[in-house]
């Protein structure tokens, strides 16, 4: 299992598209992987014969994992053994890692072994290092557990099921000193009653939630709230389209013309195009514009580089793309990272107003609602006008409440003055 993004841990591996015996060339697509950003395709290294695929579609396997065996059609391809290592530690993950040696030579190193247990008819179950040091934590007898994981692998999913099944509690693997950090609270135990179905979480989801909880847990957010009047906008956007339709180009949304005007903003003022770095602020020099797309798998974010330097009809086309692909997880990974600023539009739904989790490690995130009409008064005269809510979340670490304010009224005038989004 390679590393197919920077932060990947783990993959999934979704489908093979190579079945054993099937002759491979250097290049040609052997599976397809899920990492916690985008489903990847696995390239061949070598030339060779696909002689044993060791995950099946649905494993997840961590990085440096033998998944499959390359030879010369002879069967005699065997997997590198696992080396000794000296950590107490497990890796957090459901499969062994084994000590393997690549194209480059590097090696990556195997879990520490544990005693593995022996079932009554005297044969070994097949389990994680991970799930073996669970079962010991929470008490359960391994031998007793029907693995559900590849070739009946027993996982930790299995051995926490068996041991809510038990009623078992978990033990502490050690005690804490007395100066020692808080930890993460612990997930909420299942309900005694049975009566839910269990819904695995995808592995976009599982870094999602650990990304946001830490956000909220490390970033101070702040919000502040604009009430926009966008009539001469969608007024703009229908005059737009007309003559974008006349020259056979595709239309823009309105959050095409959100998008554009929030890269000008923070062209005029980067103030929030910043990271918070500890004892310092990094102000960066791209405006990179994160678009938060729901997908089946996951919240994804794809990322429109250099905003400020695309007209609204460059960022709708790439918008419209990447947008399909997130869906259909064929977007690269470089093309969801490295994003400054995020936008997430809830307008399509009816939501009104929202506030959006700050999007590590940037600073800030706009939640857009859905223009409403409103009555105000144009001197003595009541008039109906649409009307569009935005929040900003700002990290109180990076920016001030006045900086934020300052962004959204900047941003506000080249909403409510839309010929100026295009100057």
């Amino acid at each position: 299992m390679p590393r197919l993004s920077d932060t990947m841990e783990d993959g999934v591996v979704v489908s093979w598209l190579k079945q054993v015996g099937d002759s491979v060339a250097r290049g040609d697509i052997l599976a397809e992987i899920e990492t916690d950003k985008a489903l990847m395709e696995l390239e061949a290294y070598d030339d060779g014969v696909l002689e044993q695929i060791l995950a099946e579609a649905g494993s997840r396997v961590p990085i440096g994992e033998t998944i499959a065996l390359l030879g010369d059609g002879s069967g005699s391809a065997t997997a590198s053994k696992p080396a000794p290592v000296a950590t107490p530690t497990a890796p957090e993950s459901d499969a062994p890692v084994s000590a393997t040696t690549g194209n480059d030579g590097a090696q990556t190193d195997s879990a520490p072994s544990v005693d593995r247990p022996t079932a009554s008819n005297g044969r070994r179950p097949k389990s994680s290092p991970l799930a073996r040091r669970i079962a010991v934590e929470l008490g359960v007898d391994i031998a007793t557990v029907t693995g559900t994981g590849p070739g009946g692998r027993i996982t930790k999913q299995d051995i926490e099921s068996a041991a809510r099944a038990a009623g078992s509690a978990p033990m502490q693997a050690a005690a804490q000193p007395a100066t020692a950090q808080p930890t993460a609270p612990a997930a909420a135990p299942a309900p005694a009653s049975a009566d839910y179905d269990e819904i695995p979480l995808t592995r976009i989801q599982e870094v999602s939630a650990k990304r946001l909880a830490e956000s909220k847990q490390q970033a101070p957010h702040i919000y502040l709230t604009s009430a926009i009047d966008v009539t001469d906008l969608l007024t703009f956007r229908v005059q737009i389209n007309a003559t974008l339709e006349a020259a056979g180009k595709g239309k823009v949304s309105v959050n095409d013309l959100l998008v554009k005007a929030v890269a000008s903003t923070l062209r005029t003022d980067p103030s929030c195009n910043v990271t918070f770095a500890g004892d310092k602020l990094l102000r960066h020099k791209g405006i990179h514009l994160g678009i938060a797309v729901a997908t089946p798998a996951g919240l994804l974010v794809p990322v429109i580089r250099d905003a400020d330097r695309k007209s609204v009809s460059e960022i709708a086309a790439e918008s419209r793309d990447k947008a399909e692909r997130s869906r259909d997880r064929k977007l690269r990974a470089d093309e969801m990272g490295g994003g400054t600023f995020t936008i997430s539009n809830l307008g399509m739904f009816g939501i009104e107003q929202f506030t959006a989790v700050i999007n590590p490690p940037e600073s800030a995130i706009l939640a857009v609602g859905a223009a409403q009409d409103e009555l105000r008064l144009d001197g003595d005269t009541v008039v109906a006008r649409k009307i569009l809510r935005v929040t900003l979340s700002a990290d109180h670490r990076a920016i001030d409440g006045a900086v934020a304010a300052s962004f959204l009224q900047q941003f506000k005038a080249l909403l409510e003055h839309p010929l100026r989004i295009i100057a």
